[in-house]
């Protein structure tokens, strides 16, 4: 009767002894979250290239709350022994059967030490070699975890080969997704169904779920709000995202977040991976403040596409955009000029020279004034030819950041519309109305680079474009490829918000090879759908076919 009751003291004392200790998980939990993420966001505005794969990595403290997790778990494996056994009635009178060790600390390569399971014969070895295994491969797996997480290319860029090894990202909302491995034949839109949505779903859960746990211990650890009072994002308030998957580690989300029952201005920007193995939060942020955008545009003559485009830029409602026009040549740059005086936000540098895109870009670079405190701009390299609309430059603003990532989107390029509309007997719609992203009307311009949205200190560290090429095309290929090489991040996504207006294109015989070759494709692939060229290709047959089958009809009814 004594050792009945001894032994439930001693369970009793055991399990008090794992609530304080649980207790003290959380109250460590809460503190130490918001110190960690604290200290992580100061330390990314102090040192930018501190801020790796690793900010998630354990500190001191997260090292004492995970002994402290081995020592609950450790409690709950001897206080099963005890109920094992006294339930058994094996125990020897007034003794207690061994208590297994405390569970090790993971070493620095996140691997445990192996457990020598001697004592085989004390009633509940078997019920505590099963715990162990499973508590040893919990940490195993959590170690892998990390270790994919950090070897991935989602919190810092990572030096590639060359341009082809670079995995572009995929837009998605709740209804659409833009998927950039494309091909002849493919959908440039489609809905998300099937695993490809319960995907997407997953990663927008779990971004929620992480979302809700840090502002509800921000709010308490405020005070003064009741936990049902703390506002809780939802499924509605998610904004977009773009997707990823990387072959050797997983695939990447960025999410961001408005919430729309308080209308606030605040984007919440969540960082989620499903490393082959549980989606894990990578950073939690807040979008930085809207920078001003310095879009520059090299010109040559184009005078009509030029009045298209500062009739496109006046319609913008986002104010906070600034326009700077390098015009080479005489021809045509008074009328450039009287076009660009019409707005406080335009600016023209004219140079009377051959015209250059590289030294065009680097010159709009350089001429920018920032005011004080700011020494560094936000560029958008832009093309005449080009339709943005303001939820592009929001974009441009969160997918760029000085010395960590640079944005490359992916334009969509607009067919003839006298091929598209015209030769197919409808009537040619207005250039606005003429933006539709479909299969019929254009296609994602995966092979070009020259539309960029990155800071100006990157652009000049990185020594900007090779301002020798001549003549059409190479130069942004070739910045593109210094970016790749390099540990700065590129965010290259499909852009629905970014269209490359049509226009005919000549390929001079003062090109070189390469640049012929070139330009001849780009040509090709600019004027039509497949299907739309089979229609030119086959003209002759089709007139013919339809000229016999009136000749039929009309045999057949006399």
């Amino acid at each position: 009767m004594h050792n009945s009751h001894s032994s439930k003291l001693l369970v009793r004392l055991l399990l008090l002894f794992a609530l304080v200790t649980v207790i003290s998980i959380a109250i460590l939990t809460k503190w130490g979250f918001d110190e960690l993420t604290a200290q992580t966001e100061k330390d990314s505005h102090a040192n930018p290239s501190e801020a790796n794969g690793f900010n998630f990595a354990l500190s001191a403290k997260d090292a004492q709350i995970q002994r402290l997790k081995q020592e609950v778990l450790t409690l709950r494996t001897q206080i099963l022994l005890l109920q094992n056994n006294h339930s058994g009635h094996n125990a020897l009178p007034g003794r207690l059967p061994p208590l297994p060790p405390p569970l090790p600390a993971a070493g620095p390569s996140g691997s445990s030490t192996n457990f020598n399971s001697s004592n085989s014969g004390v009633p509940g070895t078997q019920l505590h070699e099963t715990t162990v295994a499973a508590l040893t491969h919990h940490y195993d797996c959590s170690s892998y975890i990390r270790k994919q997480v950090g070897a991935a290319e989602i919190l810092h860029g990572l030096p590639l080969n060359n341009e082809y090894e670079m995995m572009p990202f995929n837009h998605f909302t709740f209804t659409r997704v833009y998927p950039i491995d494309l091909g002849l034949g493919k959908r440039v839109v489609e809905k998300p169904i099937g695993y490809r949505r319960r995907d997407l779903l997953e990663a927008v859960n779990k971004a929620l779920e992480s979302l809700n746990r840090n502002h509800t211990a921000r709010a308490k650890a405020k005070g003064g709000l009741a936990l049902n009072d703390v506002a809780k994002y939802t499924l509605d308030d998610f904004v977009e995202g773009i997707y990823r998957t990387e072959p050797t580690t997983g695939s990447q989300y960025e999410l961001y977040f408005q919430s729309i029952k308080h209308q606030t201005n605040v984007v919440r920007k969540a960082l989620i991976m499903r490393p082959f193995a549980p989606l894990q939060t990578v950073q939690l942020s807040e979008v930085a403040p809207s920078a001003v955008i310095h879009v520059i545009v090299p010109l040559a003559g184009r005078l009509r596409s030029f009045r298209s485009f500062m009739q496109m830029f006046g319609q913008l409602s986002d104010r906070r955009l600034q326009l700077i026009v390098v015009y080479f040549g005489e021809s045509g740059l008074k009328e450039a000029q009287s076009l660009a005086a019409g707005s406080e936000r335009v600016q023209l540098l004219a140079l009377n020279e051959t015209f250059s895109r590289a030294k065009a870009l680097r010159l709009g670079a350089e001429h920018i004034e920032t005011g004080k405190g700011a020494e560094d701009a936000l560029l958008f390299m832009c093309d005449v030819d080009i339709v943005f609309t303001a939820k592009f430059l929001e974009r441009c603003r969160w997918n760029a950041a000085a010395g960590k990532k640079v944005y490359y989107p992916v334009v969509f390029s607009l067919y003839n519309p006298h091929v598209v509309y015209t030769l197919q007997g409808k009537q040619l719609p207005s250039e606005e109305e003429q933006l539709v992203i479909s299969r019929d009307t254009g296609f994602w311009r995966d092979f070009g680079y020259g539309m960029t949205c990155q800071y100006r200190s990157d652009f000049l560290q990185i020594r900007g474009f090779d301002e020798e090429i001549v003549g059409w095309g190479g130069e942004d290929v070739m910045l593109y490829r210094k970016y790749v090489r390099s540990k700065i991040k590129i965010i290259r996504a499909t852009d629905p918000g970014i269209f490359h207006r049509w226009h005919t294109k000549v390929c001079t015989s003062s090109l070189s090879a390469d640049q012929y070759r070139a330009c001849i494709r780009s040509r090709a692939l600019n004027e039509a759908s497949h299907a739309q060229l089979g229609f030119l290709a086959f003209q002759d047959e089709i007139a013919a076919a339809s000229a016999m089958s009136v000749s039929v009809g009309g045999t057949s009814r006399s």
